[in-house]
């Protein structure tokens, strides 16, 4: 099935990709992002939030958005 995943970590991206069916918002996290934390990201399906067990549908709409920014500085 395809979805539209959106990519806001570094310059980010936007692409359609084909997943398998039954792929849930973990699994799907873990083969884009493999060596991230979820717990660092924002992470949506058609711009609300998700859970681990979501199942994704055909045209649904992921953003991944990191929480964190690494570098910047504290004052």
């Amino acid at each position: 099935m395809k979805i539209l995943y959106i990519n806001n970590d570094g310059g980010g991206f936007a692409d359609h990709l084909e997943v398998a069916s039954a792929t849930t918002v973990e699994q799907f996290f873990n083969t884009r992002l493999p060596d991230r934390k979820d717990s660092d990201y924002l992470i949506r399906v058609n711009r609300l939030p998700a859970s681990r067990d979501q199942v994704l549908q055909e045209g649904d709409r992921v953003t991944i958005t990191p929480t964190k920014i690494e570098g910047a500085a504290t004052r």
